[in-house]
């Protein structure tokens, strides 16, 4: 049997495939229906330091290959997460990923320090978030705000850092190149694209804040780009994500150079997607006698 194990910042995880952020809770949502010892990890829902309420209005809406989201990271807070949710996320046997996000520096740091005192496995730090004091621009739009903020996080925690980047950023390399100067220990990407839906019948946006967030199979050919550009450019290991939804698409980022993947949308249609995917890499590595997959990780570079 092929051994599809990876380690990531040092962290050793039993595959590649990683339950994305916003997409499978915080992993026990799942537990009684996957077979969690197959996941490399899970990224838990994205957390803020005072925790949101997430927004008003329609918060789902289905495209062609896809969905556009805008559920405004309603999430508990860091605290209420580390005091409730990850004692539960521990027990999974999977790597515990904590997603933060904030809307100033400052909130960033200090959800940082908050969870440097937990047993999470590692911080993936979402600069995908509008930066209040800079009248709403995401964190992840310019390379040299990014680089601020990786860097000043980089002082708050020992933990692996792993920085989830836009693709709404001016340029992605450039990008993954400035945070990975500030002390990124790896990075994953891309997050949703920014998008639109009107109702005809109202005449008017579909959700309330009129942009929302693309996720699905229509971006995939778009992500998969991005990470081998991204792959080509940086030194530190890279997640990708994009709408992979089968073991072909998720051997596609691999071969771009990722070293693991995430696996998000496709969760809601299938909520064993993670796990097929997971079966379906090991069953192409023993029709191909390949034997790990470092043999095929970045075959395409």
């Amino acid at each position: 049997m092929a051994d599809i194990s990876v380690e990531l910042c040092g962290v050793k995880m039993a595959s590649p495939i990683i339950g994305a952020s916003g997409t499978f809770g915080f992993g026990v949502e799942y537990s009684g229906i996957v077979d969690m010892k197959k996941l490399g990890g899970v990224s838990g829902k994205g957390l803020t330091l005072g925790g949101k309420a997430g927004n008003m209005g329609t918060r789902l809406f289905e495209t062609p290959s896809g969905i556009i989201n805008s559920i405004g990271l309603q999430n508990p807070g860091v605290q209420y997460f580390i005091d409730n949710d990850l004692p539960e996320m521990k027990k999974l046997g999977c790597a515990a990923i904590a997603n933060l996000g904030g809307g100033s520096i400052e909130d960033y740091e200090q959800g940082a320090r908050l969870l440097d005192k937990t047993d999470i496995d590692i911080l993936e730090l979402n600069i995908s978030c509008p930066n209040v004091k800079a009248g709403g621009m995401a964190f992840g739009v310019k390379a040299d705000c990014a680089h601020d903020i990786v860097s000043r996080v980089r002082k708050c925690t020992a933990k692996p850092m792993m920085v989830k980047l836009s693709p709404n950023a001016e340029n992605i390399t450039e990008m993954a190149l400035a945070c990975e100067a500030a002390g990124a220990d790896a990075l994953s990407l891309v997050n949703t694209f920014q998008a639109m839906a009107i109702d005809i019948e109202k005449r008017k946006p579909v959700f309330d804040n009129v942009f929302a967030g693309l996720s699905g199979q229509a971006i995939r050919p778009i992500a998969l780009r991005m990470v081998y550009q991204v792959c080509k450019a940086v030194k530190v290991p890279v997640c990708g994500l994009g709408g992979i939804a089968t073991a072909h698409d998720a051997i596609e980022f691999i071969m771009a150079g990722a070293t693991v993947v995430q696996i998000g949308t496709a969760n809601f249609s299938n909520p064993h997607a993670c796990t097929d995917i997971a079966d379906g890499i090991s069953k192409w590595m023993d029709a191909h006698g390949v034997k790990n997959l470092a043999e095929i990780r970045g075959a395409a570079l």
